[in-house]
């Protein structure tokens, strides 16, 4: 599938991304240096029984950027005026990395328009130790460094699965907007406890979701995060690393299967 151009928002631009199927809206956000196509395997999946709707974040993919410095609420803002715009009443939503501090974020503040929340490798309440680590690449890109390797390094094993994937992802972050990848660096460094305090609040079914390889989205912040919603369910897949979504699409997507199949106040099942 191509991408298309979804909406032209007068607050915000052109918003681009993937839709298909019809039913229950389920939307999806990728995380930093990626784009819609990195949710292809949930969008095979699900636009089956539902209409799928896989955004690109700002300054990704063809959506517009952010105006000035953003932090994590400037995008849980914009995913509220796309979907208010887009006209699809309550969603279902699914964030992977960034998109699920997003999609925390957005299930926070955005009760009555939230289904269900699924937290794809989400951080949550880093130690001082990793936030200080991910703050200083944060730094170095906004610098001008983009270091490729690195987290290609970290994502990705030697499996064939991990390899066919590790392709896909390099030439999605060789191809990113420098300046949109930074802006959402830099707010993904900073809003790992932004919405954590609210997390208590949340009252649809969550979903956190990791591989038990991700040193930075690690099992227990998952489970942190289940723990803290009153419908939360933790999920660690062994063997995977960060784009589990990618290298186990089977499991993940019988995990978001479950998830969407868990009811909620006036949907009809």
């Amino acid at each position: 599938m191509t991408p298309t151009t979804l909406l032209r928002s007068e607050a915000y631009g052109p918003v681009t991304g993937l839709r298909a199927g019809s039913g229950a809206p389920l939307v999806l956000i990728h995380g930093v240096g990626m784009q819609a196509a990195a949710w292809g395997p949930q969008i095979g999946a699900f636009a089956r029984t539902h209409e799928v709707i896989a955004l690109d974040m700002p300054g990704h993919g063809g959506s517009a950027p952010l105006p000035g410095t953003p932090e994590l609420p400037d995008y849980v803002a914009w995913l509220h005026g796309v979907l208010q715009a887009l006209g699809l009443g309550a969603v279902s939503v699914a964030g992977h990395s960034m998109g699920a501090l997003i999609a925390g974020g957005y299930a926070v503040c955005h009760p009555g328009n939230t289904a269900r929340a699924a937290l794809l490798n989400g951080v949550f309440r880093r130690s001082a130790a990793a936030r200080a680590a991910v703050e200083a690449r944060a730094d170095e890109i906004r610098a001008g460094s983009f270091d490729l390797e690195t987290p290609l390094t970290r994502w990705f094993g030697e499996s064939a699965a991990d390899q066919a994937a590790r392709a896909q992802v390099a030439a999605w972050l060789s191809g990113v907007n420098l300046d949109g990848y930074a802006a959402a660096y830099s707010a993904f460094a900073r809003g790992d406890s932004t919405y954590a305090d609210g997390f208590g609040g949340i009252a649809c079914p969550l979903l956190a979701l990791t591989g038990d390889g991700d040193p930075n989205s690690t099992p227990e912040m998952a489970e942190a995060m289940a723990a803290a919603a009153p419908r939360g369910r933790a999920i660690v897949i062994e063997g995977h690393r960060h784009m589990v979504n990618l290298t186990a699409p089977e499991a993940v997507n019988a995990a978001l299967q479950d998830w969407l199949a868990a009811p909620v106040e006036g949907e009809t099942p």
